[in-house]
């Protein structure tokens, strides 16, 4: 489907979206084709490869993978998984994955895979009482970070050169002091982004200003900018997404269900150094974000009441699916995936 064409069906789908929630999808619109998983585990971990290749990442120490569409999924967990809440997951291909899982103390822990999921390296299992790590992201197939809460005032990165079979803890001195009770939520891999070969951006809550942190040098110094989202314990920035070094958009809110969350979403044209609230945010909390790649003003937001789409860079935003959804990934030619509750996993279909 064509950019107007996509564009002229939204504007009309969005007025078929019915006020209470329930329905999955707003008839004549782009729509979440679901893809049974066979589980019930809540999937907050997501890495779209292609328009075949998708994994899943979860609670119970769940790891899924397609390889055709969805039509199946099959378990490749490490096999000393089980209780573990893997919440983030980076894919480079069918064959090759990294996957967090966390939690305080040694439930906070990286594996890596190069076949498939048969077998995995442990590369990384937290040893201070203190961290608790969140997400993580990569800048290419070999070199991620991934991020802690603050652990003695600052948030804590660590970063791999190996494509995680192997982590180190950077120098905390290039990262500002966190707020009082600042922390990041590990909602859908998306408190840690990347963009490009060396932009990598961090979002908060928690505490009386949710922020994002942006470093430019792969984690090693950092800057923060306050965002206007509202902060509290159950607010605040929960996912980032950026089309380039310049443009994103933040989404989150207010997660506790039924609760207002006014003023959920943000935009940024300087890399993060200032943000704008969107003229017309999602409705509701939003917990997860990408950037399809059909055009250059396309978003995507996702939470558990439903699905948006910006066709402003997140200026303005149209509810198009009420279903639910902790988290969305797109491939660069625009293939994108959700998952979340209950084990619902969906491609997108236009």
């Amino acid at each position: 489907m064509s950019f107007a064409g996509l564009c002229a069906v939204v504007v009309a789908a969005s007025l078929a979206v019915p006020a209470t929630a329930g329905a999955e999808t707003a008839r004549g619109g782009p729509e979440w084709r679901l893809t049974p998983t066979g589980t019930d585990a809540r999937f907050r971990g997501l890495a779209a490869v292609s328009e075949r290749t998708a994994w899943l990442a979860g609670s119970g120490g769940t790891v899924l993978r397609t390889t055709n569409g969805g039509r199946t999924w099959q378990n490749v967990a490490p096999s000393d998984a089980t209780g573990l809440e893997f919440r983030d997951i980076e894919a480079f291909d069918a064959k090759r994955a990294v996957v967090l899982a966390i939690g305080e103390g040694e439930a906070s822990r990286a594996y890596s895979t190069s076949d498939g999921g048969r077998t995995w390296t442990l590369g990384f299992k937290n040893d201070d009482p203190k961290a608790f790590y969140d997400c993580m992201t990569f800048f290419d197939s070999r070199h991620g970070l991934a991020m802690s809460d603050p652990v003695d005032g600052r948030f804590r990165i660590i970063s791999t050169k190996d494509a995680g079979r192997t982590w180190r803890v950077l120098p905390s001195k290039g990262m500002p002091e966190a707020l009082p009770g600042e922390f990041a939520f590990a909602a859908s891999g998306q408190c840690l982004v990347s963009h490009g070969k060396k932009d990598v951006w961090l979002a908060t809550g928690g505490a009386s200003r949710s922020r994002v942190f942006h470093s430019g040098d792969r984690g090693r110094t950092w800057t923060v900018a306050d965002t206007p989202l509202p902060s509290s314990e159950t607010q605040g920035v929960f996912s980032v997404a950026f089309r380039d070094s310049r443009h994103g958009v933040a989404v989150g809110g207010d997660y506790r269900p039924g609760q207002p969350s006014p003023n959920a979403a943000a935009t940024t044209n300087d890399g993060g150094r200032t943000w704008q609230l969107a003229d017309r945010p999602p409705a509701e909390y939003r917990s997860g974000a990408a950037w399809p790649g059909w055009a250059r003003t396309v978003a995507l937001a996702v939470g558990p009441t439903g699905s948006d789409l910006t066709f402003t860079s997140g200026r303005t935003w149209t509810r198009f699916d009420t279903g639910s959804f902790d988290t969305v990934d797109c491939t660069p030619d625009g293939d994108c995936w959700a998952a979340g509750e209950k084990g619902r996993a969906a491609r997108l279909l236009v």
